[in-house]
């Protein structure tokens, strides 16, 4: 993979996707990036049908917990 080409991860949770610029932000989603890449190499690697699903509920979880890390790190009252 080149350097241009994004991961499965950075891809997943939209790490281009961050308009204010703000670092809390950008490492969390490299955070969350790296660690649904890790699950998904399993889920290519794996033969098991069973744990493919489980990595794919894994990797919505991370999803879902990266959105919402990134709504508290940007909240405003």
């Amino acid at each position: 993979m080149s350097e241009a080409e994004p991961s499965y991860g950075m891809k997943a949770v939209g790490i281009t996707f961050n308009p204010s610029g703000d670092i809390g932000v950008a490492l969390c989603k490299t955070m969350a990036a790296r660690s649904i890449d890790q699950i998904d190499e399993i889920r290519r690697s794996s033969t098991s049908i069973e744990q493919k699903r489980l990595c794919s509920i894994a990797i919505t979880q991370m999803q879902t917990a990266q959105m919402w890390a990134v709504k508290a790190l940007t909240w405003k009252d």
